[in-house]
C-alpha cells in the first residue's frame, strides 16, 4: 500500500500538472476572475494568499465590503471580492439580527467551495493526518470574489438573486453556484433567471446537481443555459487498521478524526442491533455484522453506548457519510471481517487495538457516482439531458474557517484549517476551476463551446477499464441521468476538435417551443427584445434525450424522434469526421449524413439523428452515444444518448 501523498490530491485525479496540457496553457487560470454565491469566505485561510498572484484585472468592478469581523483590506490579489446581500432575509425577519453581517463564513461550506475552485497552493494540509500534502484549488491562479448569499439565519431567493446579478455586474468571468432550489419551474427560478444575464454577458455558470439521489427527476438547476454537475468517487481511501492480538492486522476504510490507540483493548463479536448487549460491553471493542443493510442503525446504536471502539463488517460500498464517526471506527469488507470474527471466536481472551490517519491512493474501480447525487430528466426543462457531467465530490479535502467545528467527537468539538466534506456542492466547483482554465486558454470560447468541450471530452470508463460504475445502482453502469457525458477531463477538453456552440437567440427559441407565456419568457430574459419568430426544441445541445411510449404502435407519434445538430471546427485544414453509434436497446438510431468534412476553421456543419423506437421497451432508460471520430483518430467528439419512457410532468409554475 503506497502511503507517500504529494498533493491532496483532485487536481492530479483530474490529471493536472505542470508538464503539459491546461495548466500551463492557461497559465494555472492566470487572469480569470471566478466569483461563487454561498455562506461567505474565511479571508485569513491560507488558500487565498496572493503570493505570486498578479495585479487586480483592470476591468475588475467589485469590491471589498467591510462588515461584522470583516475589514476591507482582508482582501489582496488573491480574493478580490467580497460582498454580502441579506435584505430578502431581513424584510421578511425585521427584528433579526445577523450573527455574522459580512461576508465572513461561519458555515464553512463556502470556505471551501472557493478553496477548492481557486485556492492557492497550500503546504502541510491535512484533515488530522488524513490526506497530508499541499493543497491547491483547480485554477490556483485565478481571482476569486465571493458573494455571501446563504445565511445561518436564512435563506431568500431575492438575496441569490441579487447576489448573481452583483457578481455579474461587478465582471466575474466564472460563477460557481453550488446550491439550487428543487422543483421550480425556469421563470420562477432564479438561479436561472440570474444566469440568463450571465449568458448574455459570456459568463460560464456551473451549478450542483443536487443531493437528492439515487432517485430519477431529483435535480435542481435542469437549467439548458447552465452546466449541471453530478458528483463522483476519488481514487482515494482513508484507511484504519485493527492489530488483533495473534499480531494479525486488518485494514478498512476509516475518517475517525481522534487518536489512535496505544493500548489493547479486548474486542468481542456483539449483536449490535441490541442495546443492552451493547452496553455489557462498555470500554471494549466491539464487532458488528451487517446482516441486512443494518450498518446504520448499528452505528446509530454504538454512538449510544459506551464501547471503546467499534468494527463494522459491511458489503455495503455506500459508506461516505458514516466514515467520520464520533467514536473509533473502522469499516470491513467481509474478506478482512471474517479474519476479525474468526479470531475473536477462537481466541479465550481477545484483545485489539485501533489505528487511524492512513491515506492510499489508487483505489478501484473510480470514479463512481456517488449515490446522493441527483439524477435527471430535469423537471424544469425535461427535453434536455441533465446532468451534463460529473467530477469529484466525494470526500474532497479544502480550506475551513477556523473557528467552525469540522466535526464532534465523544471528547468534544475538533477544529481544523480543512475539512474533508463530500455532496455536488464540492463537485461544483471542480468544474467551476476547470471552466476557469479553459477560459484563461481559450478567452474567445463561449460558455455554450466551454461547457460543449468538457462534456464531448468526458471519460466514460473507469481506472479498471470498465464503464464507471453507480453506487446508487448497486454498481451497476451508470447512466447519463446519473452521470451526463461522464467524467470531466479537462487537459482533453483544451482541444476537443468540434463544438456545439448557441447563442442566447438559440434558448430563447427553445423556451418559445415550451409552450411558456411571453410574459414568463420575459420574466426570464428580462428584456423585450427577444422575438419567438423561430421557436425550436432542438437546442444545439451536446446530449440527447428522447421520452418514448413504454408501449407503442406504428401510428404513435412519439415512435420516431429526430434532432437537428450543428458543429463548428476548431482545427485548421481540412478534416473529416465519420459517425459511431453504440447500439440502444431495441431503437433503431441513424446519422444523416454520417460523414462531415471540414474545409477551413470556424466552418459549421449540420446533421440529423433519427430514433425510432420498438413497439414495446424492455426497459425504463435505454442509452448510448454517438461520436464523431475525425479520420486521423486525434479527436473523439462524443454526446451521450437516452432513450426513456419516464413520464416527467414539467413544471409549469404559477401564471
Amino acid at each position: 500500500m503506497s502511503v507517500k501523498i504529494d498533493t491532496t490530491h483532485t487536481s492530479q485525479f483530474l490529471g493536472l500538472n505542470s508538464e503539459s496540457g491546461v495548466w500551463p496553457k492557461s497559465d494555472y487560470g492566470k487572469n480569470v476572475i471566478v466569483g461563487l454565491v454561498d455562506t461567505g469566505i474565511w479571508p485569513e485561510s491560507k488558500s487565498y494568499s496572493d503570493d505570486g498572484m498578479i495585479e487586480v484585472p483592470s476591468r475588475w468592478k467589485g469590491e471589498c465590503e467591510s462588515g461584522t469581523q470583516f475589514n476591507s483590506s482582508l482582501c489582496n490579489k488573491k480574493l478580490i471580492g467580497a460582498r454580502y446581500f441579506n435584505k430578502g432575509l431581513l424584510a421578511n425577519n425585521p427584528n433579526l439580527t445577523i450573527s455574522m453581517d459580512s461576508a465572513r463564513d461561519t458555515d464553512g461550506h463556502g470556505t471551501h467551495t472557493s478553496s477548492t475552485a481557486a485556492g492557492s497552493h497550500v503546504e502541510g494540509a491535512s484533515f488530522f493526518g488524513y490526506a497530508t500534502g499541499t493543497a491547491t484549488g483547480i485554477a490556483p491562479k485565478a481571482h476569486v470574489a465571493m458573494y455571501k448569499a446563504l445565511w445561518e439565519e436564512g435563506v431568500f431567493l431575492s438575496d441569490i438573486l441579487a447576489a448573481i446579478d452583483q457578481a455579474i455586474e461587478d465582471g466575474v468571468d466564472v460563477l460557481s453556484l453550488s446550491l439550487g432550489i428543487n422543483a421550480l419551474p425556469l421563470h420562477e427560478d432564479p438561479v436561472a433567471i440570474a444566469a440568463f444575464a450571465a449568458l448574455e454577458k459570456g459568463i460560464f455558470v456551473s451549478t450542483s446537481a443536487g443531493n437528492e439521489g439515487p432517485f430519477y427527476e431529483t435535480l435542481h438547476n435542469g437549467t439548458p443555459w447552465v452546466l449541471t454537475v453530478a458528483a463522483g468517487t476519488v481514487d482515494r481511501e482513508f484507511i484504519g487498521t485493527l492489530t488483533l492480538g495473534n499480531g494479525a492486522s486488518v485494514t478498512g476504510l476509516s475518517l475517525y478524526p481522534g487518536n489512535s490507540s496505544s493500548s489493547e483493548s479486548s474486542i468481542s463479536y456483539v449483536d449490535c442491533q441490541d442495546d443492552k448487549k451493547l452496553q455489557k460491553n462498555v470500554h471494549r471493542i466491539v464487532v458488528c455484522l451487517d446482516k441486512n443493510d443494518s450498518v446504520s442503525e448499528d452505528i446509530y446504536n454504538v454512538r449510544n453506548s459506551k464501547v471503546a471502539g467499534a468494527v463494522f463488517i459491511t458489503n455495503s460500498t455506500d459508506l461516505e457519510f458514516y466514515l467520520q464517526s464520533e467514536f473509533p471506527a473502522v469499516f470491513l469488507n467481509f474478506q478482512e471481517g471474517d479474519k476479525v470474527l474468526e479470531y475473536v471466536k477462537s481466541d479465550s481472551s481477545p484483545k485489539a487495538k485501533l489505528e487511524f490517519q492512513v491515506t492510499h491512493i489508487g483505489a478501484k474501480p473510480t470514479p463512481k457516482v456517488a449515490s446522493y447525487s441527483s439524477r435527471g430528466p430535469s423537471p424544469s426543462c425535461p427535453i434536455i439531458l441533465k446532468p451534463d457531467l460529473m467530477a469529484p465530490g466525494a470526500l474532497i479535502l479544502a480550506s475551513w474557517p477556523q473557528k467552525t467545528p469540522v466535526t464532534e467527537v465523544t471528547s468534544g468539538k475538533l477544529f481544523s484549517n480543512f475539512n474533508i466534506i463530500s455532496g455536488t456542492s464540492m463537485s461544483c466547483p471542480h468544474a467551476s476551476g476547470v471552466a476557469a482554465l479553459l477560459k484563461g486558454a481559450h478567452p474567445d470560447w463561449s460558455p455554450a463551446a466551454i461547457r460543449s468541450a468538457m462534456m464531448t471530452t468526458a471519460y466514460v470508463l473507469d481506472n479498471t477499464r470498465r464503464p464507471i460504475q453507480d453506487i446508487g445502482l448497486k454498481n451497476e453502469a451508470a447512466t447519463p441521468l446519473a452521470m451526463g457525458a461522464g467524467h470531466i477531463d479537462p487537459n482533453k477538453a483544451l482541444d476537443p476538435g468540434l463544438i456545439y456552440d448557441a447563442t442566447p437567440q438559440d434558448y430563447v427559441n427553445l423556451l418559445c417551443a415550451l409552450n411558456l407565456t411571453s410574459k414568463q419568457i420575459e420574466t426570464i430574459t428580462r428584456s423585450s427584445s427577444y422575438t419567438c419568430s423561430n421557436p425550436s426544441l432542438d437546442l444545439n445541445y451536446p446530449s440527447f434525450i428522447g421520452y418514448f411510449n413504454r408501449n407503442s404502435n406504428e401510428s404513435d407519434p412519439k415512435r420516431i424522434q429526430e434532432f437537428k445538430r450543428t458543429v463548428t471546427n476548431l482545427q485548421d485544414g481540412t478534416s473529416v469526421y465519420t459517425a459511431v453509434l453504440t447500439p440502444i436497446g431495441k431503437f433503431k438510431v441513424s446519422v444523416i449524413p454520417d460523414k462531415l468534412v471540414f474545409k477551413e476553421k470556424y466552418e459549421k456543419q449540420s446533421y440529423k439523428l433519427r430514433i425510432e423506437g420498438p413497439l414495446v421497451m424492455d426497459d425504463i432508460v435505454d442509452y448510448g452515444s454517438l461520436s464523431w471520430v475525425e479520420t486521423g483518430g486525434k479527436y473523439i467528439v462524443k454526446s451521450p444518448i437516452v432513450a426513456t419512457s419516464i413520464k416527467v410532468d414539467p413544471l409549469l409554475g404559477h401564471n
